[in-house]
């Protein structure tokens, strides 16, 4: 009952995220769904903010790959995939997809949003630091950061069950002190939401009704006045020992409201100016950073991208939520459509001067170089939405000749990548060592 429950919340709280995917997605079936890669993908695109590298295709090689990019990235977050293998996840084992989920579904959604509450209620968050302290206190301190990384996770789920005993106090007998039966019958829901939106419920005729009455009635009114999805039923809840995870998850979408109706322009206004201030500090920092490297040698050049990219990685951080806004052009300020501007100008910079870095690859790497994006190109392409099943078959065979041609090289390249000596006269590195690893993992 609980896997089947977990199931079916999980997978609407995923499709309640893909639905903001471009071009929208959607999971009909979890376990199997899971198994290509890309809507996995695709949710993390979205949590994220980022853009994450993937196959297009759907053979099994394909898909592993899908899937080891997902975990890499993951990992890449610092989250712990204990007993979650590549493997598995293909095969659609139900315990280790839900594992894998509920892991997405509490750092991106539960931690994430509980961060903002630590501070409220005295949470270990390495994001709630207080003034620079230089007393032997403080050293102390620093040595507990461990342990406090460690502790965070039960923190989020403590924080996040105080919000939801705070609004609930507002209305007399109504307590929570778990998310499993505390939330059986329905009346804490309900209390949440007149917290949220006074006037919305009427709590003295849920005293009168049933469970499901109330569950029934507390889920109507978020999906249709909180815009909350619908990710448990009646059913899931009104149980002996209801699911602690599926509970955990619908609640965090109140917090998730709450903080969102808090957020004042204002707020928004100094975040995006913020946000400005930095990228016009990045576009003066690239800018000179061209100019001093102009004569260096392609090595140089490569070392000081390396180092400007990793700054730039770490810094723009604090400013995701705002700059991976999924909002509309029609929905966003003038400031934010500026902003969003200058955004894609930087993103812009920067890539012409990875492909110009490319060119500049000394001989035969360059060629290699040039040959490996013509592929991928090719690989990357949609196949025309042909009606005519003639000339889509003419097209597709086009296309099958062009790729037998790019392969003829495949050989001669692979053997001339392994066998390059990456040094000069001088017995200086030529190329990076991490360019020459990715382009023999791309090969």
């Amino acid at each position: 009952q609980r896997e089947f429950t977990q199931k079916k919340t999980f997978t609407s709280w995923i499709n309640s995220i893909l639905a903001k995917h471009t071009p929208p997605s959607v999971i009909s079936d979890l376990y199997t769904d899971i198994q290509q890669g890309h809507l996995l993908l695709d949710l993390l695109e979205v949590l994220s903010g980022q853009h994450l590298p993937r196959e297009k295709g759907f053979n099994t090689f394909q898909c592993r790959s899908n899937i080891e990019n997902a975990l890499t990235f993951l990992k890449s977050r610092s989250l712990k995939l204990i007993n979650i293998h590549v493997t598995d996840i293909i095969e659609g084992k139900p315990s280790i997809v839900l594992g894998l989920i509920w892991t997405i579904i509490f750092h991106f959604h539960i931690e994430e949003l509980a961060r903002t509450l630590a501070c409220t209620y005295n949470q270990p968050s390495l994001d709630c630091s207080s003034a620079v302290d230089s007393s032997p206190k403080a050293s102390q301190s620093a040595k507990k950061s461990a342990k406090i990384k460690e502790r965070w996770k039960l923190s989020a789920t403590k924080a996040l069950l105080l919000w939801a005993k705070e609004q609930c106090s507002l209305h007399g007998s109504v307590n929570v002190t778990d998310f499993k039966s505390s939330w059986r019958s329905g009346v804490p829901f309900l209390a949440i939401i007149q917290t949220l939106r006074p006037g919305l419920v009427d709590l003295e005729k849920a005293k009168a009704r049933s469970n499901k009455e109330n569950l029934k009635e507390a889920f109507r009114i978020a999906e249709l006045e909180l815009n909350i999805p619908r990710l448990l039923e009646p059913e899931d809840v009104d149980v002996m020992n209801p699911d602690e995870k599926s509970i955990m998850t619908y609640v965090a979408q109140f917090l998730q409201y709450s903080r969102d109706l808090h957020e004042s322009e204002e707020d928004m206004q100094e975040k995006v100016g913020e946000a400005m201030s930095w990228l016009a500090a990045q576009e003066k920092k690239l800018a000179k950073l061209l100019i001093d490297t102009e004569n260096e040698t392609y090595y140089q050049k490569c070392k000081e991208m390396m180092s400007f990219m990793e700054a730039f990685n770490q810094e723009k951080k604090p400013f995701l939520p705002v700059l991976s806004s999924k909002r509309s052009e029609a929905e966003l300020g003038e400031g934010q459509q500026q902003m969003r501007e200058e955004w894609d100008k930087l993103i812009s910079q920067i890539n012409e001067w990875k492909v110009k870095l490319d060119q500049m690859l000394p001989s035969p790497l360059d060629s290699i170089e040039a040959w490996l994006q013509e592929v991928e190109h090719l690989q990357a392409e949609d196949l025309p939405d042909l009606q005519d099943p003639f000339k889509a078959m003419f097209v597709f065979r086009e296309i099958i000749v062009m790729f037998k041609g790019l392969m003829d090289s495949f050989d001669s390249h692979l053997e001339t990548l392994q066998s390059f000596k990456n040094e000069d006269e001088k017995n200086m590195p030529l190329v990076l060592p991490e360019k020459l690893e990715e382009m023999k993992r791309r090969l």
